[in-house]
C-alpha cells in the first residue's frame, strides 16, 4: 500500500476535487469522523455541511497557512478489500498518524483500474494547535507496513511510491500551484495514454481540466512552432495565465509532441490494437437509446465519450478515451460505423426528437427502441451483424480448438 500525502491552504479545493467524483458516480463517501452527514438528499456531496463541521477549527487558528491534510491510500492492484476492511484501514491509519480525533471524511474512488481511498482532514485541532507533522512520511510508511502485515496486503515494490505520487488528477486552479499541477498531469497523460494527433491530445487534457494550444507562424522570415498550456474550469473556460512549454520542459514541447504522436500512431496501427475499444463502443450503442445513456454505460466500461456539437445540436465530432487501455481515438479511427455522422444519426438532436419517446423506457433491444422508419435502423443492423459475425467466429475457434485437443488425446 502506498500513501500520497499533500498539504494545502484551502480545504474547499480538496473537497471540491472529491465532490466532482462523487457527483459523477466515480467515488462514494465511505465514512466520516466528527462531521455532519456529508451527503444531500440527491446523494451529492453537501459542501455547506462539510464546511460547517470544519470552520470552528479554522477559526481557532488563523496563523497556520497549510491547514489541509489530504492523503490517498493506494492498495496494490491485486489487493481486493471489502468496504469494512477499507474503513478499518483508514481509521487505524488516521489514528496512528495523530488525526483520530480530527474531523475527516473518507472517499472511495472507483474511476481507475484499482479502488483507492482519499482522506480529507485538518492539521489544526479543536484547541487551535497545529498537529505535529515532523517525519510525517517516515511515520506513514511504518504504519502502512504494519497494515500490510495485519491485512495480508502486498508490500510496496521499488518505484511504486513514485507511481502513487504521480496519480493523475484534474487540475484544480483554486488550489494554486497551477504550473506544478499542469507539469505533473501533462507528463502523466503522455506516459499513460496514446494519442495519434493534436486534436486527440487536446481532448484528453480537457478531461483533466487543462487546455493546450499550438502556436505556429513566421517572424522575420523564420518559422516557429510552440505549445502553450493552461488550466480550465469545469465550465470549459480558461483560468489563470497560460504557461509556455519551455517553462515546463522540452519533453512537453512541440517537437517532443510530434514524436509522441508518431509513436502512438504506430502503436495504434498494430493488428488488434483498437479491437477492444471498438467492441466496447459497438456493444454499448446496441443497448443505449440516448446520448446520455450511451456515455453513462460506456463510462462503466472505463471509456469516456467526448462529443462535439454545434449550436443547433448536430454532432460533428466524437473522441473515445479508454482509461484502462490508455487509448485515445477519434470515432473515424475505429471505422466508418463509429464516425461522428453516425452518432449524429443515432443521438443528434433532430433524431432524438424524431424517436418515439414512449418506446424507450421499456425497450429491451434496439429493434424495439427505434421505429422502423428511423434512419438509425440501417446503422444498427450493420453493427448487430458485426457482433453476430464475431460471435460465430469465436464459436468456430473454440470448436476447432476442442477438435484439435480431442485429436491429440486420440493420437497413439
Amino acid at each position: 500500500m502506498v500513501a500520497n500525502i499533500r498539504s494545502g491552504a484551502t480545504v474547499g479545493g480538496a473537497l471540491y476535487y472529491n465532490k466532482e467524483k462523487v457527483d459523477r458516480g466515480d467515488a462514494e463517501v465511505l465514512f466520516t469522523q466528527g462531521m455532519l452527514p456529508p451527503l444531500a438528499d440527491d446523494s451529492r456531496l453537501d459542501m455547506e455541511a462539510c464546511m460547517e463541521s470544519i470552520m470552528p477549527y479554522l477559526k481557532a487558528n488563523r496563523r497556520t497557512t497549510n491547514t489541509v491534510f489530504h492523503t490517498s491510500l493506494n492498495p496494490a492492484p491485486e489487493d481486493r478489500l471489502t468496504d469494512e476492511q477499507l474503513r478499518e484501514v483508514a481509521a487505524e491509519y488516521m489514528e496512528r498518524m495523530g488525526y483520530g480525533r480530527q474531523p475527516y471524511i473518507v472517499f472511495k474512488h472507483k474511476d481507475i483500474h484499482r479502488e483507492h481511498l482519499h482522506i480529507v482532514s485538518l492539521r489544526i485541532d479543536a484547541a487551535g494547535r497545529k498537529i505535529r507533522d515532523s517525519h510525517e512520511r517516515e511515520r506513514s510508511m511504518t504504519i502502512l507496513r504494519d497494515l500490510e502485515c495485519k491485512y495480508g496486503l502486498h508490500p510496496v515494490v521499488p518505484g511504486q511510491e513514485q507511481d502513487a505520487a504521480n496519480e493523475l488528477r484534474k487540475v484544480d486552479y483554486k488550489a494554486g500551484n497551477i504550473k506544478q499541477q499542469i507539469q505533473s498531469s501533462v507528463r502523466e497523460c503522455l506516459k499513460r495514454y496514446r494519442c495519434a494527433s493534436f486534436g486527440e491530445f487536446r481532448t484528453l487534457l480537457e478531461l483533466y481540466n487543462m487546455q493546450v494550444v499550438e502556436m505556429t507562424g513566421t517572424i522575420e522570415g523564420r518559422d516557429y512552432a510552440g505549445i502553450v498550456y493552461g488550466a480550465r474550469g469545469d465550465d470549459g473556460y480558461g483560468r489563470g495565465k497560460p504557461i509556455k512549454s519551455s517553462r515546463i520542459g522540452r519533453d512537453v514541447g512541440y517537437e517532443a509532441l510530434q514524436r509522441y504522436y508518431a509513436r502512438s500512431k504506430e502503436t495504434l496501427r498494430e493488428p488488434g490494437a483498437l479491437d477492444e475499444l471498438r467492441s466496447k463502443v459497438r456493444n454499448t450503442v446496441l443497448t443505449s437509446w440516448s446520448k446520455d445513456s450511451f456515455c453513462r454505460h460506456l463510462r462503466e466500461k472505463g471509456v469516456d465519450a467526448v462529443f462535439r456539437t454545434n449550436p443547433t445540436g448536430r454532432i460533428y465530432g466524437v473522441t473515445f478515451v479508454d482509461h484502462r487501455s490508455g487509448i485515445v481515438a477519434n470515432g473515424s479511427a475505429l471505422g466508418k460505423l463509429y464516425a461522428a455522422n453516425v452518432f449524429n444519426a443515432l443521438y443528434g438532436r433532430s433524431q432524438q426528437l424524431a424517436m418515439d419517446p414512449s418506446r424507450r423506457p421499456e425497450a429491451r433491444s434496439w429493434q424495439e427502441a427505434y421505429p422502423a422508419s428511423h434512419p438509425a435502423r440501417e446503422i444498427l443492423e450493420l453493427l448487430d451483424m458485426q457482433v453476430n459475425e464475431e460471435r460465430q467466429l469465436e464459436q468456430r475457434r473454440k470448436k476447432k480448438k476442442r477438435k484439435n485437443s480431442f485429436r491429440k488425446i486420440q493420437a497413439p
